[in-house]
């Protein structure tokens, strides 16, 4: 079996849990994906890439050479905008991003994806995540218990952080960010820096990992706040990031937290300051029930590993499929 993939950290050669046996050849454009895809037993995969996903969707229904099995992995897809010309080019989008033959999602929650782009529950597995920090790293960096920390940016709401923040007199933290810097990402940050509450400092980051765990570690609960717009598992690097230094991490109710975690995560409603507020002020206070919950999830983060446990659950369950 071969797999024609941009996911350039595969290796080479492998083999499946179920046994088969292949390898891997990376492919850089479309032309490469053609080339190599000539060889009856080849796959396509892509992985993070909508936008090759459009191309290789759109050159099977129309060009000779790609008619393969098109499989797509971590797509990070959103609802459509607002306005004619958004919904026209969402039209086009949904047209070809709907026309997959697999996809592997790290949620299990495919409601969304479902409405959204009309891509069936038939055609969706789920692939748990991995940790992106470097365990060693991980293992000597020191930790303490000084604030909520709200991090990350995809579809994030800040503004409900906020809201709740101003409401608890615990010491809060983000990640010192511009919030135009923000849109792309789709997040919610409706305040100037100069309206933050008091209690809300602005830790350095440089983007780095090392200024990630930095942050983590000096956190006594992580809150990843998500907007209800969300189809896809918008907070599990951070969550799962979060959890892999032991600490307890405070989730919006959707795919990627509610749908994946029970013990490992406590869920409130998404957009909801009055509830958010509350977690809070609960984990906080009550030692047992944030170390419980800390310590589940650090069990769960351990488990999955990193990037090369990733991508064996990617390579088994695309040759359960068509292997």
């Amino acid at each position: 079996m071969l797999i024609v993939t941009n996911y350039k950290e595969m290796p080479l050669r492998w083999r499946a849990a179920n046994g088969v046996v292949g390898r891997t050849i990376v492919a850089r454009s479309l032309e490469d994906f053609k080339e190599e895809g000539e060889a009856k037993d080849a796959v396509f995969l892509v992985n993070c890439d909508p936008d090759l996903t459009m191309k290789l969707a759109l050159a099977r229904l129309t060009l000779p050479g790609y008619r393969r099995p098109l499989i797509a992995s971590d797509l990070v897809l959103r609802r459509p905008g607002s306005g004619l010309k958004a919904k026209l080019i969402f039209a086009a989008k949904r047209f070809l991003l709907s026309r997959a033959d697999l996809y592997l999602n790290l949620f299990k929650d495919t409601t969304g994806l479902t409405e959204a782009y009309g891509i069936p529950a038939a055609r969706c597995a789920y692939i748990p995540f991995k940790v992106n920090l470097d365990p060693g790293a991980v293992a000597t960096v020191e930790k303490r218990e000084d604030y909520v920390l709200c991090f990350g940016r995809s579809l994030r709401d800040f503004d409900t952080f906020f809201a709740a923040m101003e409401r608890l007199p615990y010491p809060g933290a983000i990640a010192a960010v511009k919030p135009s810097d923000l849109i792309g990402h789709g997040a919610r940050f409706s305040r100037s820096l100069d309206q933050l509450p008091p209690n809300v400092a602005q830790l350095p980051d440089d983007g780095s990992a090392q200024a990630q765990l930095r942050m983590l570690a000096g956190a006594k609960l992580v809150v990843i706040p998500v907007l209800k717009t969300s189809i896809v598992a918008s907070g599990i690097s951070t969550a799962l990031n979060a959890m892999a230094v032991g600490k307890c991490v405070i989730g919006s109710e959707g795919p990627g937290m509610s749908d994946i975690f029970t013990e490992e995560a406590l869920i409130v409603p998404p957009e909801d300051p009055e509830a958010l507020t509350a977690m809070i002020d609960s984990a906080w206070r009550d030692d047992l029930l944030r170390v419980r919950t800390a310590r589940a999830g650090r069990r769960l983060a351990v488990s999955l590993g990193g990037e090369a446990e990733l991508i064996q659950r990617i390579i088994d369950k695309v040759a359960q499929a068509y292997g």
